[in-house]
């Protein structure tokens, strides 16, 4: 079972994101604020969980949580100013989306970087540990996914509905044969400024 709160009588809120190692899309961020007595037996960190799981734990923390938001940062932004600077940016953008305040943030990893007023602590693996970083793991990550999806409509041939946009074999082949959409990441060595691209 992961820990509700951190410390008593403290509005925390967990952070997470979704999609840094992908070649194409957004990264996501999520914050979320759970209620003191929030439990539940499936929360887990988002990678060990199916699809079917994550999607009904969302709807869960949707329903739950005290304040929830997401927040993206685009491929054209990641590519400015790197994926470290544009996740901590969406982390960021999600907490100041949130309808209640937090008086501290809880976010996944060992390093941070925030505009905010808000105090933080870093917690390794705390997608496995405390229950909100969890929370938001779920959903940014399913909120990426939606996305990615949606996008492998306009472009069928890279596989985004089931690689989301990372470097499998089929995405990889895929980028051989129709270059770059407006939607890769330049900056990651698969997608070479000398690929060609396709108009969006």
């Amino acid at each position: 079972m992961l820990i509700t709160r951190l410390y008593s009588g403290v509005v925390e809120a967990g952070l997470d994101e979704a999609g840094r190692g992908p070649l194409a899309g957004p990264v996501f961020a999520a914050a979320v604020i759970l209620p003191d007595d929030f439990a539940h037996d499936m929360l887990d960190d988002s990678k060990k969980l199916t699809a079917k799981r994550r999607y009904a734990l969302r709807e869960v923390i949707i329903k739950e949580a005290t304040a929830w938001a997401v927040a993206s940062v685009s491929p054209s932004e990641i590519d400015r100013i790197n994926i470290l600077n544009a996740s901590y940016k969406a982390m960021c953008m999600a907490v100041k989306s949130l309808s209640a305040k937090p008086e501290l943030l809880l976010v996944d990893g060992n390093r941070f970087r925030s505009d905010l007023d808000i105090p933080f602590e870093c917690i390794v693996k705390g997608d496995g540990k405390i229950a909100s970083i969890a929370a938001a793991s779920v959903l940014a990550k399913t909120f990426r996914d939606d996305y990615m999806t949606a996008l492998s409509r306009k472009y069928p041939q890279y596989g985004w509905e089931r690689n989301s946009g990372y470097p499998t074999a089929e995405h990889l082949q895929a980028i051989a044969e129709h270059g770059l959409t407006p939607h890769h990441r330049r900056s990651y060595g698969p997608c070479a400024p000398t690929i060609p691209g396709i108009t969006d």
